[in-house]
C-alpha cells in the first residue's frame, strides 16, 4: 500500500492518514472494471444473465468455436430451452437492417387473416424510403394478406411492410406497437424507428434481441411457414404472376453457397450502413438451434458462412456447452422482469473467465484496469492537494483578517 501511495501521492502523504487510506481503498475499488463485484452487481439487472453483458466470447464447458469470426456480435442458443450456448457481445446495440422485420411480424402477423384481400393505393406506398428493397407491389392491384407476407419474408419488401402497416392503422401506430412488443419480449436493446428496418438514426437492436424475435416468431405456424418458403408466385396484374425467391442464401443455395441441412429460416438483412445481419434456425437430431450474426467485416456470403459455422459448432461441440445465459420469456407469458444493459457501459469479462476475449486478451484488459485505477487515484491526489491548499488559505485568511464574508 505504501509504495502505491508514494507513487501516486508522493512521499509527503503518510500511510497512517485516515483520509488517504480511505481515498485509496475507495478509488481503487471504483477503478476495477474486472472485479467480480461488478459482475455480481450486473447479475440482477442484465436480461438473460450477467455473462451476456460482458464483452468478448462467452462459452463454458465446450471448445472448438470457429476461429475466423469477424462479426461485431453473435449468439448461439437452443430454441426449445432458451439456453444461450455461446455469445460474443450479445447485448451490443447495432443497426439491425431487415432482421427487424421479425419483430414486425411478431407484432402484426395475427392482425389479419391470410386470405383477406386488400387493394393497394398510392398513399400506401408514398412513405417508402428511397433505396428500399421491394417485392414489386403496384397501386391499384389487389393482394391477399398471404401474398403481402410472402413479399415481406421472401424478398424483404419494404413496400409489403408499408402496405401492411397502413392496413394496421399507419406507420406511427405500427412503430409504437412494435416497441411495445419489444418491451413485452424483454428485447430492451431495441429501439424502433421504422417498421421495415431501414437505416434511421437511433434504430438499433442486438444479437440477443433478434434471437428473441426469431424464437417467439417460430412458435407461430404462419411465421414458420413464411420464413421457410423458398419461392412463390407473386401478382403482376391481371392473371399474370412472377416468381419471387427467398433472399436467405442458406435456404436457397444462391450466390455459390450450399443449402444448410435442416435450415428452417429465419431472416436476413442488409443496408449500406448496417452491413449484413442474419438470424438463422436449423433442426438436426430433434434439436433446434438459433444463431444470430451481426455486422461481419466482409460482405457477401460472410454472414451466412459465420452462421453455418456456428450452427455446426452448436450441433457438435455445443452439446457439451454449459449455458452462459438464457433467452427470457415474454412478460405476458410470466417472464421475470429485468432491466437493460446501460448503453456504452457493457460489463467487461471477469478476470479468469473462460473463453477468449475480443480485442487483445486479458492482459490488455488488466492493463486497462490498472490505467483506470491510476487515473482515479491521480484524481484523488489532486483533490487532496486542493483541499489542503484551501485549508492553508483559510488559516492564513483568519490570521490576517482577510477572511470576511462577501455579499452577493
Amino acid at each position: 500500500m505504501k509504495s502505491l501511495l508514494d507513487a501516486v501521492y508522493g512521499p509527503r502523504v503518510r500511510e497512517c492518514s485516515r483520509l488517504s487510506r480511505r481515498a485509496v481503498l475507495g478509488l481503487t475499488a471504483a477503478a476495477l472494471p474486472l472485479s467480480t463485484a461488478t459482475s455480481a452487481a450486473a447479475a440482477a439487472t442484465v436480461v438473460g444473465g450477467e455473462r451476456l453483458a460482458r464483452t468478448g466470447v462467452q462459452v463454458r464447458g465446450a471448445t472448438g468455436l470457429p476461429r475466423k469470426l469477424t462479426a461485431r456480435s453473435w449468439l448461439v442458443a437452443d430454441c426449445e430451452s432458451g439456453e444461450v450456448l455461446a455469445s460474443f457481445n450479445a447485448h451490443r446495440r447495432l443497426a439491425p437492417a431487415s432482421t427487424l422485420k421479425m419483430l414486425f411480424a411478431d407484432t402484426v402477423l395475427k392482425r389479419f387473416d391470410r386470405t383477406e384481400r386488400y387493394r393497394v393505393t398510392d398513399a400506401d406506398l408514398a412513405d417508402i424510403p428511397a433505396g428500399s428493397s421491394l417485392v414489386g407491389i403496384r397501386p391499384g392491384l389487389t393482394y391477399t394478406v398471404e401474398q403481402l407476407w410472402q413479399g415481406v419474408f421472401l424478398r424483404s419488401g419494404n413496400d409489403a411492410v408499408h402496405v401492411l402497416s397502413h392496413m394496421n392503422g399507419g406507420i406511427a401506430k405500427t412503430v409504437a406497437e412494435m416497441q411495445a412488443k419489444a418491451v413485452d419480449l424483454q428485447a430492451l436493446d431495441t429501439h424502433v424507428v421504422s417498421p421495415d428496418g431501414f437505416d434511421h438514426k437511433g434504430q438499433l437492436s442486438s444479437a440477443y434481441d433478434l434471437t428473441l424475435f426469431a424464437r417467439h416468431g417460430l412458435k407461430d405456424p404462419d411465421f414458420r411457414a413464411y420464413c421457410g418458403t423458398r419461392t412463390a408466385d407473386f401478382p403482376a396484374g391481371g392473371k399474370k404472376t412472377f416468381q419471387i425467391q427467398n433472399t436467405d442464401r442458406l435456404l436457397t443455395g444462391a450466390w455459390g453457397l450450399k443449402t444448410y441441412d435442416g435450415l428452417i429460416g429465419v431472416k436476413n438483412g442488409y443496408t449500406s450502413h448496417a452491413g449484413n445481419t442474419f438470424t438463422g434456425a436449423a433442426t438436426r437430431g430433434g434439436r433446434t438451434l438459433l444463431v444470430t450474426v451481426m455486422h461481419p467485416d466482409a460482405g457477401g456470403n460472410a454472414v451466412y458462412e459465420h452462421t453455418a459455422a456456428l450452427l455446426d459448432w452448436g450441433f457438435t461441440h455445443g452439446r457439451s456447452a454449459q449455458p452462459v445465459g438464457l433467452l427470457v420469456e415474454p412478460l405476458s407469458a410470466g417472464g421475470a422482469s429485468a432491466t437493460p444493459v446501460p448503453a456504452r457501459k457493457t460489463v467487461r469479462a471477469a478476470a479468469g473467465a473462460p473463453g477468449p476475449v475480443a480485442g487483445g486478451g486479458s492482459g490488455l484488459r488488466i492493463a486497462e484496469g490498472a490505467a483506470g485505477a491510476l487515473a482515479l487515484l491521480g484524481a484523488g491526489a489532486w483533490t487532496l492537494r486542493r483541499r489542503r491548499a484551501r485549508t492553508a488559505a483559510a488559516g492564513e485568511a483568519a490570521r490576517t483578517g482577510s477572511g470576511r464574508r462577501r455579499r452577493r
